[in-house]
């Protein structure tokens, strides 16, 4: 696939105003993709709806318990540990031998016989050298579970042509159990696993490792459903979005932690269709280009009860990047030590973009140019929030750009350090700040001012 760039234009340190839009023109920019192309599964993904997409159900309304959770952690891992206090029964899966090719033998039957549970040996690494159309493994077709133990690890030999680790296809429920997917090397997506559209991902207590895919998905691919819980998506690698994960489809990040992989664009999760985030981290991931963190395209996402920290890029974003036609919603968040070479430390609104920000932390973040915690050009509220102690040359804490809108409720703009104007809020020229005093915002104690611009309220 042809990774040349084009070149983008990009507002510099010494500008007072946002100038084009650069993370469009940078995600497009990137390998010469576009965004409405197959390659970043825009078509598969569901249409921008209201936030949280499937997940704004009565019970998985963000700040109540999510049922569906809930119920899981009672239920998952059936091979080993307790269930309220009572030995689990041991697994009465098929048990499979420390034999990669016993393993692929006993997936090709589960397959043809409609699902299998299959007990995988523990202390051993089923390592496949073989080829079988793009995988190691045979194409899941049916519901199958392969359930591992101490220190189970399923890997591509070092030495043997390049593929990936899985692949789910249609009709295929695939549920991992204590295990570890590494070394997958594929060509297009997925590089540990693909998930294809009608097909199912489910991941308890797993690892997902040092996988690498040219394209999208280091770890995990989504064109279906994917469920993570309790698991961890780390050093994976991708050529152009999702280090960690890529998703078109409906993704679920539970218990989970994303950390240390590397893209192009969207170092830790790259969605465009639904997204749920909850009891997370997403931490130390990093992009070449644009967004350290994760980015929404198309979609919707929420993200709740998770720690967003340490991300970066070269570019723009360090944190999270509301883009064109996305909703994004936070609740009890923490943006804490992202990094943007350019826009927007922590977080950034595109213009046809909106965020929520509830119950959050915004603090610490730095960007190169304008917007030390957050960027906005289209619709930003803020609600019960901290911003604190971000750095950027102009907006320290915010910058509102002139098609920017931005709404403050009983939040808390401090401590935030501007190199040449706007310490806690620098507010171009057209664009509004709404900062509602009387339900307890302030903004104090910002260097060298606390706003630049028209921020009516604002003690200057």
């Amino acid at each position: 696939m042809n990774h040349q760039r084009q070149e983008r234009e990009l507002c510099r340190s010494g500008s007072r105003r946002a100038g084009s839009r650069w993370w469009a023109v940078g995600l497009a920019g990137v390998a010469g993709l576009a965004l409405t192309g197959t390659a970043v599964g825009v078509a598969g993904g569901p249409a921008a709806g209201s936030v949280g997409g499937t997940f704004a159900a009565a019970d998985d309304q963000p700040g109540k318990p999510d049922r569906r959770s809930a119920e899981s952690h009672r239920t998952e891992g059936r091979a080993d540990g307790e269930v309220s206090g009572k030995k689990r029964e041991k697994s009465k899966g098929i048990p499979v031998p420390c034999d990669a090719d016993k393993l692929i033998a006993a997936i090709t039957l589960a397959n043809a016989r409609d699902g299998a549970i299959l007990d995988l040996a523990s202390k051993c690494t089923y390592l496949l050298t073989a080829n079988l159309d793009g995988s190691g493994l045979p194409a899941i077709t049916a519901p199958i579970t392969l359930n591992g133990g101490k220190h189970t690890v399923i890997e591509r030999a070092a030495a043997v042509e390049q593929f990936r680790i899985l692949t789910v296809d249609v009709g295929g429920d695939l549920t991992l159990n204590h295990l570890t997917i590494t070394g997958g090397y594929a060509d297009s997506d997925g590089g540990g696993i693909l998930v294809n559209t009608g097909g199912a991902l489910t991941t308890n207590h797993s690892t997902i490792t040092r996988n690498i895919a040219a394209d999208n998905g280091g770890g995990i691919a989504n064109d279906g459903t994917t469920l993570v819980k309790h698991s961890t998506l780390g050093r994976n690698t991708s050529g152009i979005l999702g280090g960690g994960i890529s998703s078109s489809g409906v993704l679920e990040v539970t218990k989970s932690s994303v950390r240390a992989n590397v893209t192009a664009a969207g170092g830790g999760v790259a969605t465009t269709g639904t997204a749920l985030v909850q009891r997370s981290t997403i931490s130390d991931n990093s992009a070449q280009d644009v967004v350290g963190g994760i980015i929404v395209n198309g979609g919707s996402a929420v993200v709740e009860d998770s720690s967003v920290s340490g991300n970066t890029a070269n570019g723009a974003v360090g944190g999270i990047l509301a883009n064109v036609g996305t909703q994004v919603y936070l609740s009890s968040v923490t943006l804490a030590k992202n990094v943007a070479g350019e826009l927007a430390g922590a977080l950034a609104i595109e213009t046809g973009g909106t965020m929520t920000v509830v119950d959050s932390t915004v603090e610490n973040n730095r960007a190169g140019t304008n917007g030390g915690g957050i960027y906005n050009a289209d619709e930003l509220t803020l609600l019960n929030t901290k911003i604190v102690g971000n750095q950027a040359d102009l907006g320290g804490g915010i910058y509102n750009a002139a098609t920017g809108t931005a709404t403050l409720y009983n939040t808390k703009v401090i401590k935030n350090i501007a190199v040449t104007d706007g310490g806690g809020i620098f507010n171009e020229a057209g664009g509004t700040v709404l900062l509602n005093p009387a339900t307890g915002t302030v903004v104090i104690k910002n260097r060298p001012n606390n706003c630049s611009g028209i921020v009516p309220g604002c003690a200057g």
